[in-house]
């Protein structure tokens, strides 16, 4: 029997070493990060020590009534609050996984009733017994218990730490992935607002349009019953108005839809927008200082969220390698059991213990544990993907935008000037209507010609507001 039982020892000792055999994960490369260019622009050198991305969002942004808007969307946003409640979840996942490296103890009461064969080795042991004299154990026999159970799997591969370190990652991840909601909701709001600066600008232009197309088509009129102009001059001028009227009333539908999106940003019901558009025009873009790219993997909350997504997955990888590696669980028992309540107090013969370790691994069928490993390898994978698209992403953003910057500087500049030469010309071109010297059509054009080119001069003033807003965001700022 002592030669089985080395025989039986050995076998099991190889089963549990055949069972710790596991495959080696996906060694993956970030070429990407490792790669990133020294500046945003090769021809220029940046200021490593001068970056707007690290400033607050409350310097960055003067006007108060923006500043307002920007203070109650992060009060009331909803996406925002949905964001907080993944920090919470996230939160009681590391909670989860540092319960799993502690002993579970539980308390239980317990009862049942059992009858065997009378012609069994139990039965006929069971008859033959007194239990104090004269008195046999009785059939059915009862079973009454209470007391401590505990059960611990022991850590030997460290897997269970490995699967906390992974939560810890992903709650990090949840942090910073709660920054960049806070840095794209400040980026919509002020976005939205200069959108709706822009609009109510336009609403002025278009009505002062209006007032004159009206005094042009009076001239018309007046000279048709002259007989200086035909009535087909009227009837330009008329359609030039009408159409004028229906451009302001789009405007107009505009500006409500803009104001409800700024109020749904905001997490409230329809409501005026307080806001003062005189300046509007007059508003200076602030400088954008953009560092140097390697910056924005300490700036950019989305750029560390994929970092630590992409933490966690390694660490995923790992705690499902170890799963192919044999596990020891300990448990262990401590209360009273007897066959009838009151001969649970007599002690020390009522009290029952347990102790019993288990050392024990996959050995036969690791499909599905091959499957978790082969999920989690491919997750790790991808999160490298995703953490290179972010960071590459980021740096196209930035580029594309300083050149945007630079661009619409220069269309502004030049519809300035077409601007002013247009609005000259139209008071040329009414005076020589006046004396007869041009026609309508001459007038009607230099009126169209005027009126786009002060809407694109607005647009083109929002296009600049909107771009600084932009690259301030793409620098990593506004979560600050």
């Amino acid at each position: 029997m002592k030669i089985y039982s080395k025989y039986i020892a050995a076998i099991a000792l190889s089963l549990v070493l055949a069972s710790c055999k596991a495959p080696m994960a996906t060694v993956i490369q970030d070429e990407v990060k490792n790669n990133i260019p020294e500046n945003f622009n090769q021809n220029e050198q940046q200021d490593e020590n001068t970056n707007s991305g690290t400033t607050p969002w409350r310097q960055f942004f003067t006007d108060p009534n923006l500043v307002s808007l920007i203070e109650t969307s992060l009060k009331n946003n909803q996406e925002l609050m949905i964001t907080l409640q993944e920090i919470e979840i996230a939160k009681s996942g590391i909670v989860a996984k540092k319960g799993r490296l502690s002993p579970s103890v539980r308390a239980g009461l317990g009862a049942g009733v059992s009858k065997v064969g009378r012609y069994t080795s139990e039965g006929a042991g069971d008859a033959s017994t007194e239990i104090e004299p004269g008195r046999e154990i009785p059939d059915p026999l009862g079973n009454f218990e209470g007391g401590l159970m505990a059960n611990w799997e022991i850590d030997i591969w460290k897997k269970l730490r490995t699967e906390k370190d992974a939560a810890v990652a992903h709650y990090l991840s949840t942090v910073e992935g709660k920054n960049f909601v806070l840095s794209n909701l400040i980026e919509e709001v002020a976005d939205n607002y200069y959108e709706l600066l822009a609009l109510d600008n336009q609403l002025d232009i278009i009505q002062q349009y209006i007032k004159l197309q009206t005094r042009a088509l009076e001239i018309a009129k007046i000279q048709k019953q002259a007989a200086a102009a035909t009535e087909l001059a009227v009837k330009k001028f008329e359609a030039e108005l009408a159409k004028s009227k229906a451009t302001e009333y789009t405007i107009r539908q505009q500006i409500t839809e803009k104001e409800n999106q700024i109020n749904a940003l905001c997490g409230r019901y329809p409501q005026p927008i307080v806001r003062t558009k005189e300046s509007f025009m007059s508003i200076i873009p602030q400088t954008v200082y953009t560092g140097i790219p390697s910056q924005l993997l300490a700036n950019r909350p989305d750029i560390k969220q994929a970092e630590l997504e992409l933490k966690a997955a390694k660490l995923d990888v790992e705690a499902a390698r170890k799963e192919f590696y044999p596990s020891l669980e300990i448990s262990a028992t401590l209360g009273l059991e007897a066959f009838k309540p009151s001969y649970l107090v007599k002690l020390p013969e009522s009290i029952a213990t347990s102790l019993v370790g288990e050392l024990a691994g996959p050995l036969i069928n690791k499909s599905a544990i091959k499957a978790n490993f082969q999920t989690a390898d491919a997750k790790q994978i991808q999160a490298l993907y995703e953490y290179d698209k972010t960071i590459l992403n980021a740096y196209l953003d930035i580029s594309n935008l300083m050149s945007k910057v630079k661009n619409i500087d220069q269309y502004y500049q030049l519809k300035s000037q077409e601007t002013q030469a247009l609005d000259q010309s139209i008071d040329i071109a009414n005076q020589l209507f006046k004396n007869s010297r041009a026609d309508y059509l001459e007038v009607l054009l230099n009126q169209r010609d005027a009126l786009d080119a002060k809407m694109e001069l607005i647009e083109a003033k929002e296009k600049q507001l909107s771009t600084v807003v932009d690259i301030y965001k793409s620098l990593g700022g506004g979560w600050k």
